[in-house]
């Protein structure tokens, strides 16, 4: 009767317990719900050719209504890119002072409208102009796509819009191993490095859910070719300029003695 007594004792303060933990961690109750999802995180900066394509033309068909993949994702975007942070927090951007204004921008849109379905409208239209070579013109999106832009403008102008991008520096800068130029694009945790554009095919790989969408179903998840990550000619912003002068340098040199051995 004793033991009895105390094991009752155990499972009591074990539950407890539990619930004290549940209490001070909700995230715990909220990450049990999603662990059919697989986690997918795009770290980039608005101004960089390289992102808004991925953006436009890659990343879109994730809300493509037939193929159904966002179904199978947690999307989160982080635009800071290849930003720095002064001693004085002030931050400058590789594309100047429009891409710190856009990065603003597009964290501000993310935070006002927190759901991937609603901001996301509005950084694909501010993409596409960067695409377009047409970025100056950005705060048409609110018109087309009838959002209000009062609540954009308060966030940059009061300063909460440089808290955001302050967060996700510390975010972006925490990588492991640390990014080295954007688009810099994570399947569950694993970069996918140069072979970024092919994400869907590690996105189907890693779900591990039974509805299987059709966009998975054409895709042979086996065959996902890691040897171009060895290619050194691939879309991306170079976050070290030095190393991304070094590089174009060494193809220009390399141009140059190539065009004087043909015309011997």
């Amino acid at each position: 009767m004793k033991n009895q007594r105390v094991s009752l004792l155990s499972v009591l303060f074990s539950y407890l317990l539990l619930l004290l933990v549940i209490n001070n961690n909700p995230g715990l109750v909220l990450s049990s719900t999603q662990n059919g999802k697989v986690s997918l995180e795009l770290y980039y900066e608005s101004l960089c050719p390289y992102c808004s394509n991925f953006i436009v033309n890659y990343l879109d068909k994730l809300f493509q209504e037939e193929d159904k993949l966002l179904s199978l994702v947690d999307l989160k975007l982080i635009p800071y890119g290849n930003a720095k942070v002064a001693s004085n927090n002030t931050i400058s951007c590789q594309h100047g002072p429009s891409e710190c204004l856009l990065n603003t921008v597009e964290a501000c849109a993310i935070d006002i409208w927190p759901e991937v379905t609603e901001y996301f409208p509005f950084i694909y239209c501010v993409e596409s102009l960067v695409y377009e070579h047409k970025y100056t013109q950005w705060e048409t999106c609110f018109d087309k796509l009838g959002l209000d832009s009062k609540v954009i403008s308060d966030c940059y102008t009061s300063g909460y819009g440089k808290k955001l991008e302050l967060q996700y520096a510390a975010e972006t800068n925490s990588l492991k191993p640390p990014h080295t130029y954007v688009p810099w694009v994570v399947v569950d945790g694993q970069p996918l490095y140069e072979d970024y554009e092919n994400f869907i095919s590690y996105i189907c790989k890693a779900y591990k859910g039974s509805a299987v969408p059709k966009a998975c179903s054409n895709i042979s998840l086996n065959k996902i070719d890691r040897k171009q990550r060895a290619n050194p000619i691939r879309p991306v912003c170079y976050k070290d300029a030095t190393l991304s002068t070094r590089i174009r340098s060494a193809v220009l040199s390399w141009m140059r003695k190539a065009n004087l051995a043909a015309s011997m």
